[in-house]
């Protein structure tokens, strides 16, 4: 079992950065693939980034260069960095830990990108 909370979410100006972390409950943090996902009303959940429990990283083309997923294994946390955000960027930013077909989800933090 796995808990998962988010925080760092917030209104940011376009341009802006933010970065989100994900805290995990747990012994076993270092096996698990982590990512970020993002939805908006209406819309299905879409992957940001992944970070596998190596450290190989994989983005959305969405956010490739401006977003960068991470993790420490011994603080049981990953972070992603977001710069240069862009209004699109808004939604609710949910952490996700995978193993297999078990999947574990944070409660979601919400981003807002506006002037």
């Amino acid at each position: 079992q796995v808990q998962l909370v988010e925080s760092g979410g917030d209104l940011v100006q376009p341009g802006g950065s933010l970065r989100l972390a994900c805290a995990a409950s747990g012994r076993i943090f270092s096996i698990y693939t982590m990512a970020w996902y993002r939805q908006t009303p209406g819309k299905e959940r879409e992957s940001v980034a992944i970070i596998t429990r190596a450290g190989s990283t994989n983005y959305a083309d969405s956010v490739k260069g401006r977003f960068t997923i991470s993790r420490d294994n011994a603080k049981n946390t990953v972070w992603l960095q977001m710069n240069s955000l862009k209004p699109e960027d808004t939604a609710v930013y949910y952490c996700n830990a995978a193993l297999g077909n078990v999947n574990y989800w944070g409660q979601g933090t919400q981003v807002t990108v506006s002037s």
